[in-house]
């Protein structure tokens, strides 16, 4: 706490020497990850495309994508990424890294762009922004991490009854959604896939930390592995990450990539947020300003996020008028270029 309270008066005074060594480092790998998983979702999308024109797709609970070689380089990709984000965790605070996140979206959406030919209105493009100025606007302005000096804590932290009851309602929520409206609704709102990507993406990114922490501690001579809350962190982080994978590759499958990422940015970060501040009581520690600041950027995320609803269905064209394109009319079936629904439509054949 001395230190931070010192390196806020160093700045005021303006004797702030800029990024530390460390901080570098951390920004580096920051950005290498955004590059890595932005790509990831390209190299996927590519692999169960392929997988689907030969097997059954991931969309409608095929798993013929295990067999396909491109679409484990983008897990491979998607990995390094989040290898490159949890090692910028050790040496940059959160405040820094996070943001970057939202890199992800604009590389995903330039390579979809270039490689799938995958089109987004220009108000769809509007709507990426506030999505990811609102996000951006969230972290920037998220309190500083506790400190914290065993995993026990964390594991103190996790049990205590809030938490409980938030986890307990997103595992309740998570299940609801992939047993009743999934079957149902899951091949036309993107949200139930989404949903679950990110509902249990928030616990996740608990344990990552949990887990980050006591390796942390682990390396600086006190060790951590030796206690059962590690490993039930770790235990709880592979469920998660499983879960996340299979219902990622569903969206990935069925809807448009360009809408997929920054929905999956936004819900995932801001229930991140949401867990965290729970968790960590990150609020306590937050002046009236700084949490209505948050507040604001939420808006903002919102704002964008109906953006991208009232766009799904519409493509830049040459006539004034929307055009309405499903998402596997591709040029390579011999239809018409591929549009951004969040519901499938009725494939038009192009005169």
């Amino acid at each position: 706490m001395a230190d931070s309270e010192v390196g806020v008066a160093d700045v005021a005074s303006g004797s702030y020497k800029g990024m530390s060594s460390d901080n570098i480092k951390g920004l580096v790998m920051a950005l290498s990850s955004s590059f890595f998983i932005g790509a990831s979702f390209i190299v996927k999308k590519k692999g169960l495309k392929k997988a689907g024109a030969s097997g059954v797709r991931a969309g409608v609970g095929g798993y013929s994508y295990l067999y396909e070689p491109l679409w484990w380089v983008g897990m491979i990709t998607m990995i390094v990424g989040e290898i490159a984000n949890f090692a910028a965790y050790a040496f940059a605070p959160a405040i820094l890294v996070t943001p970057l996140g939202a890199l992800s979206i604009i590389i995903s959406a330039i390579l979809a762009r270039i490689i799938l030919r995958e089109k987004l209105h220009i108000f769809g493009v509007l709507g990426c922004a506030l999505c990811v100025v609102g996000s951006i606007t969230i972290v920037l302005h998220a309190p500083q991490e506790r400190e914290i000096e065993s995993v026990k804590e964390v594991w103190d932290l996790a049990t205590e009854p809030a938490f409980l009851f938030y986890a307990t309602l997103v595992i309740g929520v998570a299940l609801v959604l992939i047993f009743q409206y999934i079957p149902q609704y899951g091949q036309t709102h993107i949200m139930f896939y989404i949903g679950v990507c990110s509902l249990v993406g928030s616990l996740s990114v608990m344990c990552v930390k949990a887990l980050g922490i006591a390796l942390k501690l682990t390396m600086s001579g006190t060790n951590q592995l030796i206690y059962p809350q590690t490993w039930a962190f770790a235990l709880v982080l592979i469920s998660c990450v499983l879960t996340q994978m299979n219902y990622l590759n569903k969206a990935l499958d069925t809807f448009n990539t360009a809408v997929v990422s920054p929905i999956y940015y936004v819900m995932f970060t801001s229930l991140t947020i949401l867990a965290s501040v729970i968790m960590f009581k990150d609020w306590d520690r937050q002046n009236p300003t700084q949490i209505v600041t948050e507040m604001c950027g939420f808006v903002t995320i919102l704002s964008g996020t109906f953006l991208l609803h009232k766009t799904k269905d519409m493509v830049d064209g040459p006539t004034t008028t929307a055009v309405r394109l499903s998402k596997h009319a591709d040029e390579e079936n011999g239809f018409g270029e591929e549009g951004i629904p969040l519901r499938r439509q009725e494939t038009l054949r192009t005169p």
